[in-house]
């Protein structure tokens, strides 16, 4: 997100406007050239509002504000480690297709939502105020649409139990008139990197290496990463823009191709097509269409709203997948047009989706089962149209992070398959630390990156039985019906269900609710430090068995009892997991 200029430090001290009754408690303020605007609110179905505002042709403002009640805290897409309240002279941004989206979701100490919106059009810019209004004790957003010629929409949605249960309906809404890309399977296994792995000391030899082992332990897919260009060294962009193989690295990059995917694994590049440096040998020829510096070190940015950039792009990007043989792109760094925003051109967004919406035909003219990776922030709702892979935000060995932002990604994503950032941890730590990061990948498809012929064979074997568990509950972690909780308590415990297998990943002490009658079956993962999980046992006395598995995948223990209401503490190790199955 782009934060925006400043202008009246507080929204009170704005010039005053009219309210009326929106939903709940809710009330709206639509402005077109600083008057009232004509505005309507219309069901749309499965739980979803819509707000209408017609005024062709002008910037419109609409104002938002809701009493602050037990509010605790304000979610939104691109809210990060703030997603507590703030006040209403520090949140503003400008948002766009390929920045976060104009969504937000205010709730209170329960979880509940007391206010859930975004714009029905996730593509043009709009910049958004939101935050506590400390004169008028009310939480407030503010935003500022560009002109359109049909009416603005802006979604609601009514008082939900938690902020996953009021976002759902919005990404079913979204969903419905989305062309989502179709997903191959190999989109859907898990994925070995080299990013975190190697960085840019990448060559035909190690990757080969590393596919080889890959494919035994499960993987589908591999990516190979920054450094396979050339002038790919040194961390910085200054030589990108010709998207031509290093032949040190990699004398044969087609026949390198080829070995790795004879392995089985689809084979996928990193490419930031954008990017400009002025190493490169093409230049001189796209300077001019690249006037501003990229946020990354070294690189300019393609204007994408020219037509002979966009065109520029779709041929590179589809020379590098047919002359190399690839099944697919990690398309990197798409949120840097952004730079071009609010300089009073055309609208970047609408630019990218052009650019974006070329690509996929190119591409899929191609590749029919084409995989293609996007990563936040620019995994919207709109982005199931253009991607496939959906990938979280870099946080190499954190894995609170992967967990906290592959379920951000998640709650409003559609069509394709959210993948969590490259997991990478230290090969003499213990097996814990390695089962840790597997775990925080629980709820997306598990990216890998450590140099696997490395591993100790206890992490080795934490791998291989994490893998197949993750794919064993594919169905509930990926397509269930999932609850994380509260946003700013970082998902501590997250439930999925589907097939009447129950999932819950527990990441702290706390007591997990458990109703194993209603159940065939019920996993739980122990993410604390604890070597024990406290279960709060509700409905009958059932005899159950239970299955107690280390880091590793060892079984503990087995063994069979009967669960009675109330409390009860089962010994699980740290990062293990324990399965529980009816046994009447």
């Amino acid at each position: 997100m782009t934060t925006l200029a400043p202008e009246a430090v507080t929204t009170a001290e704005l010039a005053p406007a009219r309210y009326a009754p929106l939903l709940d408690t809710v009330e709206v303020a639509v402005l077109a050239d600083g008057t009232d605007a004509e505005w309507s609110l219309e069901g749309a179905g499965a739980g979803v509002k819509v707000l209408r505002i017609d005024a062709p042709g002008v910037p419109v403002e609409v104002r938002l504000t809701v009493p602050l009640g037990d509010a605790a805290g304000y979610w939104h897409p691109g809210a990060d480690w703030r997603r507590t309240l703030v006040a209403d002279w520090e949140g503003r941004a400008t948002v766009s297709l390929a920045d976060s989206l104009a969504a937000g979701c205010l709730y209170d100490s329960t979880g509940a939502t007391l206010l859930t919106f975004a714009t029905a059009d996730p593509v043009p810019e709009v910049s958004l105020r939101y935050g506590v209004s400390e004169e008028n004790d009310t939480h407030v957003v503010h935003l500022h649409l560009p002109p359109a010629d049909q009416p603005h929409r802006l979604l609601f949605v009514p008082r939900a139990p938690s902020v996953a249960g009021a976002l759902r309906p919005l990404r079913g809404w979204y969903a419905a008139r989305t062309d989502a890309m179709p997903v191959p399977d190999a989109a859907r296994l898990p994925l070995w990197c080299t990013w975190y792995a190697y960085n840019q000391d990448v060559d035909a030899v190690e990757v080969t290496e590393q596919a080889r082992l890959a494919a035994v332990l499960g993987f589908g897919a591999l990516i190979l990463d920054d450094g396979w260009q050339r002038y790919g060294n040194g961390r910085g962009y200054a030589g990108v823009g010709d998207w031509t193989p290093d032949t040190a690295k990699f004398p044969d990059f087609a026949g390198h191709v080829e070995t790795v995917r004879a392995t089985g694994l689809r084979y996928l590049a990193w490419i930031a097509p954008l990017l400009l440096g002025p190493n490169a040998d093409c230049h001189a020829r796209w300077a001019p269409y690249a006037t501003r510096a990229a946020g990354v070190p070294g690189a300019h940015v393609l204007d994408p709203r020219h037509p002979e950039v966009r065109a520029h792009v779709v041929d590179t990007c589809v020379r590098v997948v047919r002359e190399y043989g690839l099944d697919g792109l990690k398309v990197d760094f798409l949120d840097e047009a952004m730079v071009y925003a609010n300089d009073g051109g055309e609208d970047v967004g609408r630019a990218l989706l052009q650019l974006l919406a070329d690509l996929r035909v190119a591409l899929e003219a191609v590749r029919p089962e084409l995989l293609l990776e996007l990563r936040q922030p620019y995994v919207g709702p709109a982005m199931g149209a253009f991607g496939n892979m959906l990938r979280s935000f870099d946080c190499p060995a954190d894995s609170t992070a992967n967990r906290v932002r592959t379920l951000d990604t998640a709650l409003l994503a559609t069509g394709g398959v959210v993948h969590s950032d490259p997991l990478l941890w230290d090969a003499g730590a213990p097996v814990e630390a390695a089962a840790r990061q597997l775990i925080g990948a629980l709820h997306a498809v598990p990216q890998v990156s450590v140099r696997l012929d490395t591993l100790p064979a206890e992490h080795l074997d934490a791998l291989r039985f994490w893998l197949a568990e993750w794919r064993r509950l594919r169905p509930q972690l990926l397509e269930g019906a999932v609850e994380p909780g509260r946003p700013d308590e970082q998902y501590t415990l997250v439930e999925s269900v589907a097939d009447a297998v129950r999932v819950v990943d527990v990441h702290t002490e706390r007591a997990v609710p458990v109703r194993p009658a209603e159940h065939a079956e019920t996993v739980l993962v122990n993410g604390s430090t604890a070597d024990r999980i406290v279960l709060d046992v509700q409905g009958v006395q059932l005899p159950v068995e239970i299955t107690v598995h280390g880091p590793d995948g060892r079984i503990i223990e087995r063994v069979q009892t009967t669960f009675a209401p109330g409390l009860c503490s089962l010994r699980v190790p740290r990062t293990g997991l324990v399965k529980i199955r009816g046994n009447a």
